[in-house]
């Protein structure tokens, strides 16, 4: 296995990761469970560890498909400097995760506060990493990029009327 297939393999994490990270802390503040807000905490510092391999492993991905017919240079440079800005949003609510487990450990004051802004943090974060997803997923998925569906005989299925 070498970096192409980690990044394709990973890259989800921060995506779906940051997601149920932020529904989950939402809901313990709801609640004011502090379990469920330091489990949230523990899912975002992840899906941020994510963020980081992919992003170090997406230069050895970019290598592997930029010399293949079809793959647009642009869209891949566009992949990679959106997952810039999500990977610094992702490490900003890592940290601000980490800050709130040791707030929450010691019953602390600011505990509440920095949830809120955790939470912030967290939403802007995922709509960032859910685009540098949408845009990695152009490279190599023309259906995306062209908005257009294919009818079943396009795609080699049948078709009705094919009794033959």
């Amino acid at each position: 296995m070498d970096q192409t297939h980690i990044h394709l393999l990973i890259t989800h994490l921060p995506i779906f990761g940051s997601l149920l990270g932020t529904l989950v802390l939402g809901y313990g503040m709801w609640k004011k469970s502090d379990t469920t807000q330091l489990a949230s905490y523990y899912l975002l510092v992840i899906s941020a560890l994510g963020a980081m391999i992919a992003y170090l492993t997406g230069e050895a991905a970019e290598e592997t498909v930029e010399n293949i017919q079809g793959v647009s240079e642009s869209v891949i440079e566009q992949h990679a400097d959106f997952a810039s800005y999500a990977l610094v949003a992702l490490i900003t609510v890592g940290v601000f995760s980490l800050v709130g487990i040791y707030f929450k450990s010691t019953k602390s004051t600011f505990a509440k506060p920095v949830a809120i802004i955790t939470l912030f943090l967290a939403l802007i974060s995922f709509g960032l990493v859910a685009r540098t997803g949408y845009l990695g997923g152009q490279i190599r998925h023309t259906e995306i990029a062209s908005g257009t569906l294919q009818t079943a005989g396009e795609q080699g299925g049948e078709q009705d009327g094919d009794d033959d």
